[in-house]
């Protein structure tokens, strides 16, 4: 990674958070204002190799177009919907957030709420504080011995959970990713949507927004409630038929409600403002100062440890790797890399299946991230700006289908890494290995055994085994002038099919190639580049 790396921060971020850059040995530039002008950060951004966000810098495809430098964003926050994603993939850019250092935040802002809501403490604080003494109007329920719903038992909802349980209610929760076995340890009940609905006196959100959980709360499932239920909604806007619920409010089937978030954001107008059951906060979620300092800290660390180490953590474009393993795994990786690319410099037509074998110690490391790497390597020579990041991505999209296989036992070497590619003609495989020196090389092509370095300018031949090629075919190339710097050899069986990886000293000019290729031996010849 780069020696002193530069990061650039847009957006309003604590100053622990910066003097974590400093004290890394990373280059800080601090304009928390730039993030509101996007001319000037798209011509500055050049210049760095990264960039820390909160929610006001917009990184948009015009902005990343000019970041040529930039290796990692980094968002203090969970929240992604401002970064351009598929162009940040597409440009080889990891894309961090910091999914954790504000979910105690947000689980005590949803308890605070359903608190409010039980008691109509906003309400009974106007009406005191306007000298009116309304002991009756304010009529509230208990929370102990109430049935809080869950929707949504990840990070956020089972501190929700906990901090209920403490409370003395009873916790149910739905969340189709939720087992049996957490379940119990977090001290929920888990059930099916409706049961929920059913049952809960107190619902609560937790959930992200996608196209399954929009309007996860609809007017059927406000129908299907039981009369009196309490709605709370601290995750996401859009979670909610907030029209649908204004419906339920207005003819007491829904007691009250509490949000934070709204489907529209900043929320100037919204169908539950002025309804005297509805407590509304304007997106308060993750505002603590211990939350913002939470975040701000994490993302500085983690974005020092990408720089500066290659570790990757709540990367949401790339598989995480630890500090430890980012030194082993880069031999790996290029290894990966360069077996891929063997394969796509000599792949004529359409890919339809790439099967990627890891066999020994390898099998036990991040094999995701190494797949990403072979698969980078294959699809370069046919798709230019391909790289690590967005590889997978651009695969699934040509319908590629990829298979990982992985076997710990023992093989012929500590690690082995098979890419076999499977086109409308044939299948091809080439495996290699990492040796102590941290180099990679090629041990089998085809099923026939070799040792050989991958160098810059290399020519792959097929022929047959017959004596005399070896010499016609270096002296053809010693009559034009190219040095040979190795020279490897491989066969299936004595006068059978033979493979030879040849490493010359410059380029194969395309005349010597074509006189290479008249060889009589020779099946294939083809020039290779690493």
């Amino acid at each position: 990674m780069t020696a002193h790396p530069r990061v650039l921060i847009s957006d309003a971020l604590s100053p622990a958070a910066v003097q974590i850059f400093k004290d890394r040995g990373v280059i800080v530039d601090f304009q928390p204002d730039l993030g509101k002008d996007k001319d000037k950060l798209a011509a500055i951004i050049g210049d760095y190799d990264g960039l820390a966000i909160r929610s006001a810098t917009k990184v948009t495809p015009k902005i990343l177009q000019n970041a040529k430098n930039l290796k990692v964003i980094g968002r203090a926050g969970i929240g992604v919907d401002n970064v351009d994603i598929p162009a940040a993939t597409g440009k080889g850019i990891i894309v961090m957030n910091t999914p954790f250092g504000n979910s105690i935040t947000t689980a005590e802002h949803a308890i605070t709420l359903m608190l409010a809501l039980a008691r109509q403490i906003p309400a009974a604080d106007l009406s005191t504080q306007a000298g009116k003494w309304e002991k009756n109007r304010f009529m509230g329920v208990e929370i102990t011995g109430k049935t809080l719903g869950i929707i949504g038992a990840g990070n956020i909802g089972s501190i929700v959970a906990d901090r209920a349980l403490g409370l003395r209610m009873r916790v149910i929760a739905y969340d189709p990713f939720l087992s049996p076995e957490r379940a119990m340890d977090i001290g929920v009940e888990k059930v099916e949507l409706d049961e929920l609905f059913r049952r809960a006196d107190f619902i609560t959100l937790h959930t992200p927004l996608t196209d399954k959980t929009r309007n996860i709360v609809d007017a059927r499932a406000m129908a299907a409630m039981k009369k009196g239920v309490r709605i709370v909604n601290c995750a996401r806007g859009g979670l909610v038929d907030e029209t649908a619920l204004r419906a339920a409010l207005d003819s007491g089937q829904v007691a009250g409600a509490a949000f934070d978030v709204f489907s529209t954001e900043p929320a100037n107008e919204n169908p539950l403002f002025g309804h005297p059951n509805v407590i509304c906060t304007p997106h308060l979620g993750a505002s603590t100062s211990e939350a913002q300092e939470n975040v701000a800290l994490q993302v500085a660390d983690q974005m020092s440890d990408y720089l500066l180490r290659g570790a990757i953590s709540n990367a949401v474009n790339f598989p995480s790797i630890t500090a430890e393993e980012a030194p082993r795994l880069k031999s790996f990786i290029t290894l990966a890399e360069k077996l891929g690319s063997f394969a796509g410099q000599l792949t004529e037509t359409g890919i339809e299946k790439v099967t990627i074998t890891y066999e020994g110690a390898v099998a036990q490391m991040k094999v995701k991230a190494l797949t990403s790497a072979a698969l980078a390597g294959l699809l370069r020579p046919m798709l230019q700006d391909v790289n690590v990041v967005s590889a997978p991505v651009v695969a699934k999209e040509r319908g590629i289908v990829i298979e990982e296989i992985t076997r710990e036992g023992e093989c012929d070497y500590e690690s082995l890494i098979t890419v076999t590619v499977t086109t409308q003609r044939q299948t091809r495989s080439v495996s290699g290995t990492v040796f102590a020196d941290g180099r990679p090389r090629i041990v089998n092509i085809k099923g026939i055994r070799m040792d050989a370095e991958f160098g810059p300018s290399m020519i792959y031949i097929t022929n047959l085994d017959k004596p005399g090629f070896i010499g016609t075919f270096s002296g053809t190339l010693g009559e034009a002038g190219i040095n040979i710097a190795t020279f490897h050899v491989g066969r299936d069986a004595p006068g059978g099919n033979a493979v030879a990886l040849i490493e010359i000293d410059g380029e194969l000019p395309e005349a010597v190639l074509e006189k290479v290729r008249a060889l009589p031996q020779v099946q294939q010849a083809k020039p290779l580049r690493f």
